[in-house]
Protein backbone atom coordinates (compact mmCIF):
# COMPACT_ATOMS: atom_id res chain seq x y z
CA UNK A 1 0.00 0.00 0.00
CA UNK A 2 1.17 3.64 -0.82
CA UNK A 3 2.98 6.04 1.84
CA UNK A 4 -0.04 8.91 1.85
CA UNK A 5 0.82 11.81 2.84
CA UNK A 6 -1.53 14.01 5.24
CA UNK A 7 -2.09 17.93 6.58
CA UNK A 8 -3.85 17.95 9.92
CA UNK A 9 -4.99 20.72 12.34
CA UNK A 10 -2.45 20.76 14.65
CA UNK A 11 -4.00 23.49 17.04
CA UNK A 12 -6.71 25.87 16.88
CA UNK A 13 -6.68 29.50 15.19
CA UNK A 14 -7.36 32.54 18.26
CA UNK A 15 -8.13 35.09 15.40
CA UNK A 16 -6.79 34.97 11.73
CA UNK A 17 -5.87 31.18 10.86
CA UNK A 18 -2.08 30.77 10.42
CA UNK A 19 0.14 28.57 8.75
CA UNK A 20 1.28 27.14 12.47
CA UNK A 21 -2.44 25.89 12.89
CA UNK A 22 -1.35 22.67 10.14
CA UNK A 23 0.94 19.83 10.52
CA UNK A 24 2.37 18.10 7.25
CA UNK A 25 2.49 14.26 8.48
CA UNK A 26 3.36 10.77 6.57
CA UNK A 27 1.56 7.67 7.41
CA UNK A 28 1.38 4.15 5.88
CA UNK A 29 -1.77 3.77 4.30
CA UNK A 30 -3.97 0.63 5.50
CA UNK A 31 -4.58 -2.74 3.95
CA UNK A 32 -8.68 -2.96 2.17
CA UNK A 33 -11.16 -4.86 4.27
CA UNK A 34 -14.01 -6.13 2.62
CA UNK A 35 -16.53 -3.56 1.25
CA UNK A 36 -13.61 -0.81 1.23
CA UNK A 37 -12.05 1.00 -1.84
CA UNK A 38 -8.82 2.76 -2.01
CA UNK A 39 -8.76 6.49 -3.94
CA UNK A 40 -5.75 8.23 -5.36
CA UNK A 41 -7.27 11.54 -4.85
CA UNK A 42 -5.78 14.29 -8.44
CA UNK A 43 -7.76 17.40 -6.57
CA UNK A 44 -8.46 18.51 -3.34
CA UNK A 45 -11.47 21.10 -2.82
CA UNK A 46 -10.24 24.57 -0.52
CA UNK A 47 -13.67 26.43 0.75
CA UNK A 48 -14.04 28.94 2.65
CA UNK A 49 -16.60 26.71 5.01
CA UNK A 50 -13.40 25.13 5.90
CA UNK A 51 -12.23 28.23 8.08
CA UNK A 52 -15.70 28.10 10.69
CA UNK A 53 -14.95 24.23 11.14
CA UNK A 54 -11.40 25.02 12.78
CA UNK A 55 -13.30 26.69 15.24
CA UNK A 56 -14.10 24.78 18.61
CA UNK A 57 -17.88 26.61 18.55
CA UNK A 58 -21.46 25.20 18.18
CA UNK A 59 -22.25 25.54 14.12
CA UNK A 60 -24.12 23.99 11.70
CA UNK A 61 -21.23 20.86 11.76
CA UNK A 62 -19.00 19.37 14.46
CA UNK A 63 -15.46 21.21 14.03
CA UNK A 64 -12.52 19.74 12.78
CA UNK A 65 -10.86 17.50 14.97
CA UNK A 66 -7.77 18.22 16.37
CA UNK A 67 -5.16 15.77 15.19
CA UNK A 68 -6.73 14.88 12.63
CA UNK A 69 -6.96 15.39 8.86
CA UNK A 70 -8.32 18.66 7.59
CA UNK A 71 -12.00 17.25 5.82
CA UNK A 72 -12.43 18.77 2.38
CA UNK A 73 -13.77 17.41 -0.81
CA UNK A 74 -11.64 15.71 -3.42
CA UNK A 75 -11.60 13.53 -6.87
CA UNK A 76 -9.29 11.19 -7.97
CA UNK A 77 -9.25 7.65 -9.47
CA UNK A 78 -10.23 4.06 -7.60
CA UNK A 79 -6.45 2.55 -7.63
CA UNK A 80 -8.28 -0.80 -5.65
CA UNK A 81 -11.76 -2.33 -5.06
CA UNK A 82 -12.55 -4.85 -2.39
CA UNK A 83 -16.39 -3.55 -3.33
CA UNK A 84 -18.30 -4.93 -6.07
CA UNK A 85 -19.72 -1.25 -6.13
CA UNK A 86 -16.50 0.14 -7.84
CA UNK A 87 -13.82 -0.99 -10.20
CA UNK A 88 -10.42 0.38 -10.54
CA UNK A 89 -10.53 3.02 -12.64
CA UNK A 90 -13.48 4.53 -11.68
CA UNK A 91 -13.30 8.20 -11.57
CA UNK A 92 -15.12 9.23 -8.63
CA UNK A 93 -15.81 12.46 -5.88
CA UNK A 94 -16.11 12.21 -2.21
CA UNK A 95 -14.98 14.13 1.05
CA UNK A 96 -11.54 12.05 1.23
CA UNK A 97 -9.85 15.59 2.96
CA UNK A 98 -6.07 16.84 3.02
CA UNK A 99 -4.58 13.89 2.01
CA UNK A 100 -3.45 11.88 -0.89
CA UNK A 101 -5.30 8.89 -0.67
CA UNK A 102 -8.15 7.48 1.62
CA UNK A 103 -9.54 4.35 2.52
CA UNK A 104 -13.24 4.66 2.23
CA UNK A 105 -16.11 2.48 3.23
CA UNK A 106 -17.70 2.15 -0.70
CA UNK A 107 -21.59 1.13 0.74
CA UNK A 108 -21.79 4.26 3.16
CA UNK A 109 -24.60 6.93 1.64
CA UNK A 110 -22.65 9.96 -0.17
CA UNK A 111 -19.51 8.68 0.77
CA UNK A 112 -18.34 8.27 -3.14
CA UNK A 113 -19.99 8.95 -6.14
CA UNK A 114 -18.41 8.14 -10.06
CA UNK A 115 -18.27 10.84 -12.35
CA UNK A 116 -18.21 11.17 -16.11
CA UNK A 117 -15.22 12.92 -17.28
CA UNK A 118 -16.31 12.71 -21.04
CA UNK A 119 -17.42 16.58 -21.45
CA UNK A 120 -16.96 17.74 -17.69
CA UNK A 121 -13.00 18.11 -17.11
CA UNK A 122 -12.67 16.03 -13.66
CA UNK A 123 -11.64 19.05 -11.11
CA UNK A 124 -14.59 20.85 -12.37
CA UNK A 125 -16.80 18.37 -10.07
CA UNK A 126 -15.16 20.33 -6.95
CA UNK A 127 -16.55 23.63 -8.57
CA UNK A 128 -18.53 24.30 -11.63
CA UNK A 129 -20.18 21.11 -11.22
CA UNK A 130 -19.43 20.30 -7.63
CA UNK A 131 -20.95 21.64 -3.95
CA UNK A 132 -19.89 25.21 -4.61
CA UNK A 133 -22.26 25.43 -8.21
CA UNK A 134 -25.09 23.04 -6.15
CA UNK A 135 -24.97 26.29 -3.49
CA UNK A 136 -25.53 28.46 -6.22
CA UNK A 137 -28.17 27.06 -7.83
CA UNK A 138 -30.30 26.09 -4.75
CA UNK A 139 -30.20 29.78 -3.00
CA UNK A 140 -31.28 31.25 -7.04
CA UNK A 141 -34.08 28.42 -7.15
CA UNK A 142 -35.52 27.96 -3.91
CA UNK A 143 -34.59 31.14 -2.09
CA UNK A 144 -34.84 33.98 -4.96
CA UNK A 145 -36.91 32.58 -6.68
CA UNK A 146 -35.37 34.05 -9.52
CA UNK A 147 -37.73 35.46 -12.75
CA UNK A 148 -36.83 36.61 -16.15
CA UNK A 149 -36.60 40.55 -16.28
CA UNK A 150 -35.56 40.48 -12.10
CA UNK A 151 -32.08 42.24 -10.95
CA UNK A 152 -30.21 39.58 -8.69
CA UNK A 153 -26.83 40.19 -7.33
CA UNK A 154 -23.77 37.94 -5.67
CA UNK A 155 -20.71 39.11 -3.52
CA UNK A 156 -17.81 37.03 -3.83
CA UNK A 157 -18.22 37.33 -7.86
CA UNK A 158 -15.48 35.99 -9.08
CA UNK A 159 -15.16 32.91 -6.77
CA UNK A 160 -16.86 29.42 -7.02
CA UNK A 161 -19.83 29.93 -5.94
CA UNK A 162 -20.76 33.37 -7.80
CA UNK A 163 -19.22 32.42 -11.34
CA UNK A 164 -21.85 29.87 -11.53
CA UNK A 165 -24.84 31.98 -10.30
CA UNK A 166 -23.91 33.95 -13.12
CA UNK A 167 -24.41 31.57 -15.69
CA UNK A 168 -27.48 30.18 -13.84
CA UNK A 169 -29.03 34.06 -13.13
CA UNK A 170 -28.76 34.76 -17.35
CA UNK A 171 -30.19 31.46 -18.06
CA UNK A 172 -33.00 32.35 -16.41
CA UNK A 173 -33.13 36.35 -18.06
CA UNK A 174 -31.88 37.64 -15.21
CA UNK A 175 -30.10 41.27 -15.31
CA UNK A 176 -26.74 39.53 -13.15
CA UNK A 177 -24.76 42.39 -10.90
CA UNK A 178 -21.70 40.97 -9.14
CA UNK A 179 -19.34 42.64 -5.78
CA UNK A 180 -16.06 41.80 -6.30
CA UNK A 181 -12.54 43.01 -5.25
CA UNK A 182 -10.30 44.36 -7.92
CA UNK A 183 -10.59 45.52 -11.07
CA UNK A 184 -9.11 42.43 -12.59
CA UNK A 185 -11.79 40.50 -10.69
CA UNK A 186 -14.53 42.71 -11.77
CA UNK A 187 -13.17 42.93 -15.34
CA UNK A 188 -12.89 38.69 -15.35
CA UNK A 189 -16.71 38.63 -14.09
CA UNK A 190 -18.02 40.28 -16.87
CA UNK A 191 -16.20 39.56 -19.77
CA UNK A 192 -15.68 35.61 -19.15
CA UNK A 193 -18.55 35.05 -16.63
CA UNK A 194 -21.69 36.95 -18.26
CA UNK A 195 -22.25 39.33 -15.38
CA UNK A 196 -24.20 42.78 -16.49
CA UNK A 197 -22.17 44.67 -14.42
CA UNK A 198 -19.52 44.31 -11.53
CA UNK A 199 -18.47 46.67 -8.71
CA UNK A 200 -15.13 46.78 -7.18
CA UNK A 201 -15.58 47.05 -3.27
CA UNK A 202 -12.30 47.96 -2.91
CA UNK A 203 -12.97 51.52 -4.72
CA UNK A 204 -15.77 52.21 -1.99
CA UNK A 205 -14.70 53.01 2.16
CA UNK A 206 -18.57 52.85 3.43
CA UNK A 207 -21.66 50.90 2.85
CA UNK A 208 -23.54 53.94 1.35
CA UNK A 209 -20.71 54.84 -1.30
CA UNK A 210 -21.24 51.02 -2.22
CA UNK A 211 -24.46 51.37 -2.38
CA UNK A 212 -24.56 54.08 -4.65
CA UNK A 213 -22.07 52.66 -6.79
CA UNK A 214 -24.97 49.50 -7.07
CA UNK A 215 -27.92 51.75 -7.66
CA UNK A 216 -25.97 52.88 -11.28
CA UNK A 217 -25.71 49.26 -11.73
CA UNK A 218 -29.14 48.33 -10.59
CA UNK A 219 -31.19 50.76 -12.05
CA UNK A 220 -34.63 48.71 -11.24
CA UNK A 221 -33.15 47.97 -7.82
CA UNK A 222 -32.13 44.44 -6.41
CA UNK A 223 -34.56 41.80 -6.36
CA UNK A 224 -32.21 39.07 -5.30
CA UNK A 225 -29.16 39.00 -3.29
CA UNK A 226 -27.05 35.92 -2.56
CA UNK A 227 -24.78 36.44 0.31
CA UNK A 228 -21.21 35.36 0.78
CA UNK A 229 -19.63 37.89 2.12
CA UNK A 230 -21.56 39.70 5.04
CA UNK A 231 -20.60 43.20 6.59
CA UNK A 232 -20.44 46.24 4.56
CA UNK A 233 -21.99 44.14 0.99
CA UNK A 234 -24.78 43.35 2.81
CA UNK A 235 -25.78 46.74 3.90
CA UNK A 236 -24.85 48.67 1.10
CA UNK A 237 -27.42 45.76 -0.75
CA UNK A 238 -29.52 46.26 1.84
CA UNK A 239 -29.97 50.08 0.89
CA UNK A 240 -30.91 49.09 -2.70
CA UNK A 241 -33.48 46.27 -2.09
CA UNK A 242 -37.19 46.68 -3.97
CA UNK A 243 -39.89 45.66 -1.50
CA UNK A 244 -40.11 41.81 -0.66
CA UNK A 245 -36.74 41.38 -2.20
CA UNK A 246 -34.82 38.37 -1.25
CA UNK A 247 -31.63 37.50 0.33
CA UNK A 248 -30.21 34.19 0.18
CA UNK A 249 -27.96 33.60 3.05
CA UNK A 250 -24.71 31.26 2.10
CA UNK A 251 -21.42 32.88 3.94
CA UNK A 252 -20.26 35.58 5.81
CA UNK A 253 -16.71 35.25 5.06
CA UNK A 254 -15.96 38.72 6.69
CA UNK A 255 -16.63 37.09 10.37
CA UNK A 256 -14.93 33.79 9.61
CA UNK A 257 -11.98 35.37 12.08
CA UNK A 258 -14.05 35.60 14.72
CA UNK A 259 -15.20 39.21 14.06
CA UNK A 260 -18.66 40.60 15.20
CA UNK A 261 -20.56 41.40 12.09
CA UNK A 262 -23.02 44.35 12.90
CA UNK A 263 -26.02 45.28 10.29
CA UNK A 264 -26.61 48.92 10.36
CA UNK A 265 -30.06 49.17 8.65
CA UNK A 266 -32.00 46.41 9.83
CA UNK A 267 -34.89 48.57 9.87
CA UNK A 268 -35.03 47.89 6.42
CA UNK A 269 -36.21 44.46 6.80
CA UNK A 270 -39.30 45.60 7.91
CA UNK A 271 -39.64 48.83 5.62
CA UNK A 272 -39.11 46.53 2.62
CA UNK A 273 -40.68 43.62 3.72
CA UNK A 274 -37.56 41.71 2.90
CA UNK A 275 -37.13 37.73 3.29
CA UNK A 276 -33.44 37.02 4.45
CA UNK A 277 -32.95 33.21 4.59
CA UNK A 278 -30.22 31.38 5.68
CA UNK A 279 -29.20 27.75 4.53
CA UNK A 280 -26.54 25.04 4.20
CA UNK A 281 -26.91 23.14 0.88
CA UNK A 282 -26.01 19.54 2.55
CA UNK A 283 -29.00 19.98 4.10
CA UNK A 284 -30.50 19.54 0.84
CA UNK A 285 -29.58 16.47 -0.94
CA UNK A 286 -32.42 15.93 -2.71
CA UNK A 287 -32.00 18.50 -5.13
CA UNK A 288 -28.75 18.10 -6.19
CA UNK A 289 -29.48 15.57 -8.96
CA UNK A 290 -31.30 17.85 -10.80
CA UNK A 291 -28.78 21.00 -10.17
CA UNK A 292 -25.86 18.70 -11.01
CA UNK A 293 -27.19 17.74 -14.28
CA UNK A 294 -28.47 21.22 -15.30
CA UNK A 295 -24.44 22.44 -14.16
CA UNK A 296 -22.95 19.61 -16.73
CA UNK A 297 -24.99 20.38 -19.51
CA UNK A 298 -24.56 24.22 -19.25
CA UNK A 299 -20.23 22.98 -19.03
CA UNK A 300 -20.72 20.45 -21.65
CA UNK A 301 -22.16 23.45 -23.97
CA UNK A 302 -19.51 25.72 -22.75
CA UNK A 303 -22.17 28.16 -21.20
CA UNK A 304 -20.29 27.42 -17.99
CA UNK A 305 -16.27 27.44 -18.25
CA UNK A 306 -14.98 29.14 -14.68
CA UNK A 307 -11.00 29.77 -14.46
CA UNK A 308 -9.52 27.54 -10.92
CA UNK A 309 -7.03 28.62 -8.91
CA UNK A 310 -4.49 25.61 -8.64
CA UNK A 311 -1.83 25.56 -5.95
CA UNK A 312 0.79 22.77 -6.31
CA UNK A 313 1.23 19.51 -4.21
CA UNK A 314 -0.37 18.87 -0.75
CA UNK A 315 1.86 21.34 0.89
CA UNK A 316 1.07 23.82 -0.38
CA UNK A 317 -2.56 23.67 0.58
CA UNK A 318 -2.52 26.17 4.09
CA UNK A 319 -0.75 28.93 2.09
CA UNK A 320 -3.21 28.33 -0.56
CA UNK A 321 -6.19 27.96 1.87
CA UNK A 322 -5.01 31.44 3.35
CA UNK A 323 -4.96 32.93 0.64
CA UNK A 324 -8.30 32.10 -0.42
CA UNK A 325 -9.36 33.89 3.09
CA UNK A 326 -8.04 37.22 1.89
CA UNK A 327 -9.73 36.73 -1.65
CA UNK A 328 -6.69 35.93 -3.64
CA UNK A 329 -8.14 33.17 -5.92
CA UNK A 330 -9.89 33.71 -9.22
CA UNK A 331 -12.40 30.88 -9.24
CA UNK A 332 -12.60 27.49 -7.48
CA UNK A 333 -9.15 27.46 -5.63
CA UNK A 334 -8.33 23.72 -5.34
CA UNK A 335 -4.86 21.61 -4.91
CA UNK A 336 -3.37 19.58 -7.80
CA UNK A 337 -1.86 16.73 -5.87
CA UNK A 338 -0.91 14.18 -8.64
Amino acid sequence: MPTNTQILLDNRPSAEATLSNFKLVACETPALQDGQVLIQHHFLSLDPYMRGRMNDAKSYTAPQALGQVMGGGTVGDVLESRSSLFTPGDKVVGMGGWQTYSVVDAATPGALRKVDTTHVPLSYYLGAVGMPAVTAWYGLVYILEAQPGQTVVVSAAAGAVGSAFAALAKMRGCRVVGIAGGPAKCQYATTELGFDACIDYKQHTDAVSLSRALKVACPDGVDGYFENVGGMALDAVMLCMNDFGRIALCGMIAGYDGKPLPMNYPALILRSRLRIQGFIVTEHLDVWPKALQELGELVAKGKLRPRESVAQGLAAAPEAFLGLLKGKNVGKQIVKLI
